[in-house]
């Protein structure tokens, strides 16, 4: 806890407040989600609240008009901060301010000179009591008592009302003399104009892009129709209907006015868009009406009754010949279009079984419908807040395609997160004399777009990971259900606060042919990553030279190039890295797989990860993955899936064996130089190496993908995925017995096709598996196999004479094995003949061919 004493400010004058800092986890029936800090704020001209969840935390602080209820208003705000910040470094943060002294006679002018007055008393009521980084180190703020411990890191970030008051903020941290100078609020004239870049709606379009991708649709070649939420003098809004010049907005509205236009012409209606955003303070009254379709119009919200023409009637399916505005727009968030698009404030949509009270959103009662009302096919949640999740639920059930908005509108803090991050950098370059200010601020606007393709790259892959999730989400609706008790019996997950379905509604919906929705992944994705990312950074993790190259991963190339050495040894190096990896496991391997891991094989999260990255870089897998993702709009997204589940199969098998078998030594940089030659050799020569069902395997995938439009060397190196996780036994048989690794390599495949191996390996991998313990067994099982085939190559390769072929090498092993290899063929045959083998016949079976592996090598 902090208390800061009223202190002498200017003119000799006290202070005119308060703050204090606390730990509301420390405070009994604390309303949830529970941060780990609060600040609050009070004097009779401002009150404020500062939420954190960490100590390395951001998020935007917010001019609220919820005079009564703005801490309820932030605590709800930090919640989705928390999920959204699971790609950045920081956890959530949020804060909000009320400005008390507005009085209704006030000027526009005058309530934003009041709001920033008060904007620069809340600054300095959060700068009152933290700490700061010195050349002496981390030094206590004067006249506060302090009982915690150390805590320099405080960043905050435009919101709403405040978006232009970046560089006061800055100010004032350079008054204070705050360590993170102009990184302390983002976004300031000598950091990323986020509406100039775009890049909160940029990102958004990457989710609807990917919506439609799956849908058959390419929305930057095709027409499509939109109906909106907000106008083109907003950041979201307006960058936003600018995105495709095919968008047909048909319908939009914001505070004042209600735009429609019912059967648009995408050239000139876009035109005329790009007109009224670059025109000052626009808004719809500014469109051109000669550019409206007939039966259109802009309406305002203030008039008592709007007509509809018999175009919007057509449009909309109603018969009313005039409505409220409040009903119009009700019916405009009910029409049946392809896109409706968030880019405004307010929640408009709710589920059924909410009531408005629920909602919290008194303003927009008279407005909000329900989520399983809409008729539109994707919604893109630019705006925060824009429907509740339990309305993203109803709607995805009923068919409709959404994420949430801190999934679609994270481009925002993970730019912010990125300038912070480089400002720290350079920052420290200039203080030490090799980089002036100026040099300092060319430099960032070199690197604007590079940073926004970080940022997108990084939005792409969010999204991709809930398209994978969902992909599967029906098969393994168990593990899911799984993976969600887990997190909840370890007081992860509030299950009810987070919507997420109990037990019996999973079941119920499994009935269905229903699993998870996508704003449901979109939790478990976000929460993955949030815990994982905490769990690396309390970890053993290390910096192998491989791991620690993760943090060049977040920084612009151009920047790495010039400064390596202080990319390398950033302050914040250790959190950097560990962001990276927990991000490139959960999207590339979905959100269970880590914790799958460890329950497998008793491996540390560090170790997962350590194993993770050595495989990824010995089976060069990114490369192969890129390869993939440059397949958009060129082959079936279904294809693509397909292709990257092949590439999750390898790395998650692969990933257990290297867990299994080098436990005690798991360094990547040790172990890339172990394997990767050898993965490479065998990569090549698989395809000619490989026998019946394997070679008939791996001939029909290639084929299949060939036949989806895919090049051919692509298809061959995914289909050769199949058994590519094989290379790494193969290779440590080589090095133990000092034998040619294709050599090896062929007798194992061999051994394969003889023994019905491989065979016998996809009758397991397909089994159907009721519960954790019997997955857990097939796991099992299917290591045992590569182990014992494995073996029995070592075993065979000991009846080589100089000189022997491979059949001659075989069939003096096979006399010398006849008695228990009658035995593996009669359970063979007993397994071909019974349609639903069973897992006590595996574990027989298995048992049956250890006897023969062991023979082998003992003979």
């Amino acid at each position: 806890m902090r208390t800061n004493f009223f202190q002498e400010g200017e003119r000799g004058k006290l202070k005119p407040y308060f703050s204090f800092k606390l730990s509301p986890r420390e405070i009994p029936d604390t309303p949830k989600p529970v941060p780990l800090y609060e600040i609050f704020v009070y004097s009779p001209r401002v009150e404020g609240v500062h939420l954190r969840g960490g100590k390395v935390a951001r998020g935007g602080l917010r001019w609220s008009d919820r005079l009564e209820d703005y801490r309820t208003e932030v605590l709800g705000l930090v919640k989705a901060q928390q999920v959204k910040n699971a790609v950045i470094v920081p956890v959530g943060a949020k804060g909000g301010f009320v400005a008390r002294g507005l009085t209704p006679g006030m000027s526009r002018d005058e309530i934003q000179e009041e709001g920033i007055a008060c904007y620069r008393i809340f600054i300095r009521a959060l700068l009152d009591i933290t700490d700061n980084r010195t050349e002496l180190g981390v030094q206590r703020p004067p006249l506060v008592v302090a009982k915690d411990d150390e805590d320099p890191y405080l960043v905050v970030a435009a919101d709403k009302g405040t978006a232009t008051f970046s560089d006061i903020a800055n100010e004032l941290a350079r008054e204070y003399d705050f360590w993170l100078g102009d990184a302390f609020a983002s976004g300031g004239s000598a950091g990323y104009d986020h509406k100039k870049m775009g890049i909160t709606a940029r990102g958004a379009w990457v989710s609807v892009q990917r919506h439609f991708r799956e849908l058959g649709t390419d929305v930057q070649q095709t027409d499509f129709s939109v109906v909106g939420i907000g106008d083109m003098a907003g950041d979201v809004f307006g960058n936003g209907m600018l995105l495709s010049p095919h968008i047909r907005l048909q319908a939009a509205f914001n505070h004042l006015h209600i735009f429609i236009d019912p059967a648009p012409d995408a050239g000139s209606s876009f035109a005329e868009r790009q007109r009224l955003f670059n025109l000052p303070r626009s808004n719809w009254s500014d469109y051109d009406p000669g550019l409206i379709s007939a039966g259109g119009g802009v309406f305002a919200r203030s008039a008592k009754s709007i007509p509809i023409s018999p175009q919007v009637q057509a449009w909309l399916g109603i018969k009313a010949g005039q409505l409220a505005p409040n009903e119009l727009i009700s019916c405009l968030l009910r029409a049946p279009v392809d896109l409706l698009w968030n880019g405004g404030i307010g929640t408009y949509v709710k589920a059924s079984s909410e009531s408005h009270t629920d909602v919290g959103d008194k303003s927009n009662d008279m407005v909000r419908v329900n989520g399983s009302e809409l008729r539109c096919k994707v919604i893109g949640e630019g705006g925060n807040l824009g429907m509740t999740q339990l309305a993203r639920v109803e709607y995805g059930l009923a068919g409709g395609r959404s994420n949430t908005d801190f999934i679609d509108n994270a481009g925002g803090v993970d730019c912010s997160d990125h300038e912070v991050n480089i400002k720290i950098l350079l920052n420290a370059v200039v203080e030490r004399g090799d980089l002036t200010e100026k040099q300092r601020n060319i430099l960032l606007e070199e690197m604007t777009e590079s940073v926004a393709r970080l940022v997108l790259q990084n939005n792409y892959r969010q999204v991709q990971a809930i398209s994978l999730a969902e992909f599967q989400a029906e098969e393994r609706s168990g593990e899911y259900r799984r993976f969600i008790n887990n997190l909840e019996a370890a007081g992860k997950l509030n299950r009810e606060l987070e919507f997420i379905p109990s037990d019996q509604e999973l079941a119920d919906r499994r009935v269905q042919g229903k699993g998870l929705t996508r704003p449901e992944l979109a939790v478990l994705v976000s929460y993955s990553k949030a815990i994982l990312k905490e769990e690396l950074i309390d970890s053993d993790l290390g910096l192998d030279p491989h791991l620690a190259g993760a943090v060049a991963t977040a920084f612009p190339g151009l920047l790495v190039e010039r400064y390596r050495e202080e990319v390398e040894e950033h302050r914040l190096r250790r959190e950097i890295m560990c962001t990276q990896v927990a991000n490139d496991i959960v999207n590339h391997m979905g959100f269970n797989f880590v914790p799958r891991q460890c329950k497998a094989t008793g491996a540390s999260v560090a170790d997962v990860a350590r194993a993770y990255t050595t495989v990824m870089s010995v089976y060069r897998v990114a490369e192969s993955w890129d390869r993939i993702e440059a397949l958009d709009y060129q082959v079936d997204a279904v294809v693509q899936k397909e292709m990257m589940q092949s590439l999750i199969r390898l790395v998650r098998r692969a990933t257990r064996w290297l867990l299994r078998n080098r436990r005690h030594e798991m360094a990547p940089t040790r172990a890339i130089a172990e394997f990767a030659d050898g993965v490479a050799q065998l990569h090549e020569a698989l395809p000619h190496m490989l026998r019946g069902q394997a070679a008939e395997q791996y001939r029909s995938l290639s084929e299949h993908y060939q036949q989806a439009g895919v090049e051919p060397a692509l298809a061959a190196s995914v289909a050769g995925s199949l058994q590519g996780y094989t290379a790494l036994g193969i290779i440590q048989a080589a090095h133990e017995t000092e034998a040619p690794l294709l050599q090896v390599a062929e007798l194992y495949f061999e051994m394969g096709e003889r023994l019905e191996l491989d065979w016998f390996g996809s009758l397991i991998l397909t089994s159907k598996i009721e519960n954790e313990w019997q997955a857990l067994a097939r796991d099992t099982y299917l290591e045992d196999l590569e182990w014992q085939q494995r073996t029995l190559a070592v075993g065979a390769l000991r009846y080589m004479q100089r000189g022997d072929s491979l059949p001659q090498c075989l069939e003096s092993w096979e006399q010398q094995q006849a008695p228990l290899l009658g035995r593996w063929r009669d359970m063979l045959t007993e397994l071909h003949t019974t349609d639903a083998p069973d897992f006590a016949m595996f574990a027989v079976a298995i048992r049956e061919l250890l006897d023969l592996a062991q023979s082998s090598l003992r003979t």
